[in-house]
């Protein structure tokens, strides 16, 4: 039966673990969207048996599951034959869903770059740019914004995934409700609790997210005739 005396003693607990989840969320989304463009620049390079090497990873990194990947990097990895290490639970955690996650978003990525209009890419080699301005100054400007919505989904998405971290260690809002659980024998309500603040986390991130995108996009609007304009005249775009 519900017992709300459980529910408040939990509050503490679970409290103290949804600090710990937010933390690891933004370490593995940061982690996520770094090495996503390692990803996509891996597969760039005009040298067929890379790509096909990479792209091989990527599929497999993708068709595993990310909790077989945490168990891999926290049980297995140690028992490794001459490079096993152990890692702390939280380095698992961000390598682990860091690296899982960038295989999506590095499509993100792609898909974004892929956008971009070809006149922009040949006018940036016509104007003599270096690879840094070309990327930075053209390329990346107009390939991100458009991929801000499914970013963002993948944002709230991570968020949610966090709690199998829990698996390995990771003190998060789950690892603490179940802590509590098995202390009192009371699941019910600790458990509701996390759910709770996982959808008061999740709806306003998901809220700020829809104003970045439209504040991010009506920029890119002012700014993007004008430099698409410059381009074709032949003229050097401003930093």
């Amino acid at each position: 039966m519900w017992n709300w005396d459980m529910f408040f003693g939990s509050l503490p607990m679970v409290f103290k673990g949804m600090w710990v989840t937010l933390g690891v969320t933004i370490a593995c989304y940061l982690f996520a969207m770094v090495f996503g463009f390692v990803w996509v620049f891996l597969k760039r390079i005009p040298f067929k048996p890379i790509q096909w090497i990479v792209s091989i990873i990527l599929e497999f990194i993708r068709s595993t599951p990310p909790l077989v990947q945490l168990f891999f990097l926290f049980f297995g990895l140690p028992m490794v034959p001459y490079i096993g290490v152990s890692l702390s639970p939280l380095t698992v955690a961000v390598i682990g869903l860091g690296v899982h996650f960038s295989t999506y978003i590095s499509e993100i990525y792609r898909s974004g770059i892929e956008s971009v209009d070809k006149g922009q890419w040949e006018a940036s080699i016509a104007l003599n740019l270096s690879v840094k301005d070309k990327w930075i100054k053209v390329i990346l400007p107009q390939a991100i914004p458009p991929t801000i919505p499914m970013l963002g989904n993948y944002l709230i998405i991570m968020f949610k995934e966090v709690p199998l971290t829990s698996t390995v260690g990771v003190a998060g809002m789950l690892f603490m409700a179940d802590k509590f659980g098995a202390r009192n024998w009371a699941y019910l309500e600790p458990y509701t609790l996390v759910a709770i603040f996982f959808l008061l986390l999740s709806y306003p991130s998901a809220v700020l997210i829809k104003k970045l995108e439209n504040k991010l996009n009506r920029r890119f609007d002012k700014k993007a005739p004008l430099g698409a304009k410059n381009l074709k005249k032949g003229v050097a775009i401003d930093g």
